[in-house]
């Protein structure tokens, strides 16, 4: 671990934008001078950029339908993207769905053993985030046990059923491709759906015992898609404290209102909308109902959201960092990082001031991604 005092650069402490410099040793931020002085004039230090709910490793773990043999070459490519991105922390958000394929037990079962074994050896914090749906009561009895096999300590329940199709009896929506990715026929796939609707009415109970044993073990859990504040308060009720990417205002209202914390995705704020017209992030943003911002499936935007919030003037920059920073690191329960300050880990991202690109990331004091001219300035 380095033992540095940045100076020059514009920090961004708790309070705002500073030059006073930050000093870290042991990978912890210090209130004094350590030692070797490296002058940053001319760039941004921020707290490292902590991601609740990302997706975007797929690409890396199965490049293509059926390539998934090198999965811990995989991760150390994800490992390589996240740090270009100024991500410190990240939650690689994987399913376990009746949908099969890559968001198949089999699959989920790879990820996480793998993530498991080689996060340890990164530099960057990886961490699992176990996407769940609900309609699979032959695995709640296990669950439990399984996230603690593979050190999980966040759950996100899902439910894609095409319940309204199902109970009409018509046929649902991508129904062969929904297939073929699964390796099934149509036929085989349409009627495993119809049997996990049939079991509509053991569900709700179900979860309520699953979310029991969840919340006696400490597990953060969150809600996904909440369309109704009737919805969301059936969630709160056991105890799911996080409501993740709210497809309305009503829902979003309600997780606020019942001391929930509010999740959206950063290409939402992004893009300027959802891309499937759900309610805007950025709307809920500027009425307080918004904690926290992940990256969804584009790491990149976690850091352009946040910037684009501070230069249009809808957020200071500690405010629009927070939502990328400290908020997502309160969802996970991590109170060592997620601002720069006396005792917090040296989790930081530097940005060039002019063209915001990311120069170098740094987890723990540790070097995880540095780029261009910069090198020359912490070399010497």
């Amino acid at each position: 671990m380095l033992s540095l005092d940045l100076i020059g650069a514009d920090v961004l402490g708790p309070s705002g934008l500073h030059r006073d410099g930050l000093s870290f040793a042991q990978g912890v931020i210090t209130d004094a001078p350590v030692g070797r002085a490296v002058d940053l004039s001319g760039y941004l230090v921020l707290p490292g950029i902590v991601d609740v709910h990302g997706d975007g490793f797929e690409r890396h773990l199965a490049p293509r339908r059926g390539a998934m043999k090198q999965m811990a070459e995989g991760l150390i490519a994800v490992e390589a993207e996240l740090a270009a991105n100024g991500i410190t922390t990240a939650t690689l958000a994987q399913f376990i769905s009746w949908e099969g394929g890559v968001r198949g037990l089999k699959f989920a079962e790879q990820v996480f053993s793998h993530l498991r074994d080689v996060a340890p050896d990164m530099v960057t914090d990886l961490r699992g985030q176990l996407r769940f749906e609900t309609y699979q009561l032959e695995l709640f009895s296990e669950l439990p046990a399984k996230m603690e096999e593979w050190g999980l300590r966040y759950i996100v329940f899902n439910d894609h059923l095409p319940h309204a199709r199902l109970q009409a009896g018509t046929q649902p929506r991508r129904l062969v491709s929904q297939a073929l990715k699964a390796r099934r026929s149509p036929e085989t796939h349409l009627a495993l759906m119809q049997s996990l609707e049939a079991c509509r009415d053991e569900v709700p109970s179900a979860l309520d015992w699953l979310c029991a044993q969840l919340k006696a073990r400490g597990i953060a859990m969150g809600s996904h898609d909440d369309t109704t504040a009737q919805g969301r308060a059936a969630w709160a009720a056991r105890g799911v404290n996080v409501a993740e990417f709210p497809e309305t205002l009503e829902a979003a209202e309600a997780a606020h209102g019942d001391g929930g914390i509010v999740v959206m995705g950063a290409p939402n704020v992004v893009r300027g909308g959802s891309h499937n017209l759900n309610v805007s992030a950025v709307d809920l943003i500027a009425m307080g109902y918004c904690d926290a911002l992940a990256s969804d499936y584009h790491y990149p935007s976690a850091r352009r959201a946040a910037l684009m919030m501070w230069q249009t003037g809808l957020r200071d920059l500690a405010g629009a960092w927070h939502l990328v920073s400290a908020g997502p690191a309160a969802v996970l329960g991590l109170t060592d990082r997620g601002v720069l300050e006396t005792g917090k880990r040296a989790d930081l991202v530097i940005l060039e001031r002019e063209s915001l690109r990311v120069a170098a990331t740094l987890v723990q004091g540790r070097v995880s991604y540095m780029h261009g001219e910069i090198a020359q300035r912490f070399m010497g």
